[in-house]
């Protein structure tokens, strides 16, 4: 599961949007204003130049050269199956990689690949949809704790006036504890009664994320010498944010960026690619890219779990 950091620098750009439509500001009871930025990539792919509010003024990204970033692939089925010399030798492999920069790829993790396949299935349906609809899932924020982080935004713009993502996103709590339907109300009470069908493949998605995550937990424990259910124990009944990020395409790329650096905030991030890729990571003084690998998925050590535990290194990625 994914959760970016807020990038303070962007809050100090001014306007105007060019080229972004704004639709009409209402104010809620409770004296917030809700406000609506236009990021319509079916639109903006019928323009030759993309809108100056997209345009970052240095982008110092990864070589095409370069070959990627050495992220070792931890087979996670023998340290499931309790071997211990296949749990000794994926522990070496993640401390290692936590060590140098906090990145690594698990296999073998059991994550069934149709649901996986479902999953980015429903997401590339969910933003294809016009962009009228996808505003229906639109974030509103304020009563309920984390609520303004939940729900449709695009390029993030309804936060930010320059230097805005190529991209658009659909974010949602899990919370294990919360029910076994709490993403099921999440879709059908915030898009409509229609989209249950894809509450049910991402419910029993995040449960999965879910437990791979208390896995490498686990394993994360056992190559830093500490009791294998210390980590487990502690984050077991946390919860968790489920992003869905969508990059169109764009014109001219070399001058905006589908997500700009940042630290990651939480214990863990679990990131399925796709065959793309595009996620680079800070390291050796200079942007690495990560390739994908096929059938795996990629781990981050995030800032909350370097708090528990301050001998990982600090990582910084875009």
């Amino acid at each position: 599961m994914e959760c970016s950091s807020n990038p303070t620098p962007l809050l100090l750009c001014p306007p105007p949007l060019d080229n972004l439509d704004k639709e009409k500001s209402t104010v809620d009871t409770n004296g917030s204003v809700d406000r609506a930025i236009a990021f319509d990539p079916s639109a903006l792919r019928h323009q030759r130049k993309i809108p100056e509010a997209f345009i970052w003024p240095s982008i110092d990204a990864a070589s095409t050269d370069d070959d990627g970033l050495a992220v070792p692939a931890v087979d996670l089925s023998g340290f499931a199956g309790g071997d211990a010399a296949a749990t000794a030798r994926a522990a070496a492999q993640v401390r290692a990689a936590c060590g140098a920069h906090g990145f690594f790829h698990v296999i073998g993790h059991g994550v069934d690949a149709c649901l996986a396949r479902d999953a980015l299935s429903c997401m590339a349906g969910f933003f294809a949809l016009p962009r009228a609809r996808k505003l229906r899932g639109r974030g509103r924020g304020s009563r309920s704790a984390g609520s303004a982080m939940w729900g449709y935004a695009g390029a993030h713009a309804e936060r930010f006036t320059c230097m805005l993502p190529w991209k658009e996103t659909l974010s949602f709590g899990y919370r294990e504890l919360g029910g076994d339907r709490g993403v099921v109300d999440y879709f059908t009470s915030n898009l409509g009664e229609e989209f249950e069908s894809m509450g049910w493949i991402y419910q029993k998605y995040c449960k999965s994320m879910k437990d791979l995550s208390l896995a490498v937990m686990e394993l994360l424990a056992v190559s830093l010498g500490v009791e294998r259910s210390h980590y487990r124990d502690f984050f077991e009944d946390s919860s968790s944010i489920m992003r869905l990020n969508y990059y169109p395409p764009c014109q001219e790329p070399e001058l905006t960026l589908g997500t700009g650096p940042h630290c990651d905030p939480t214990a863990l991030t679990i990131l399925h690619q796709d065959d793309v890729g595009g996620l680079e990571v800070f390291a050796d003084g200079r942007w690495r890219p990560v390739r994908p690998v096929d059938g795996a998925l990629v781990v981050n050590i995030g800032d909350t779990f370097m708090v528990c535990d301050q001998r990982f290194f600090f990582t910084f990625l875009w």
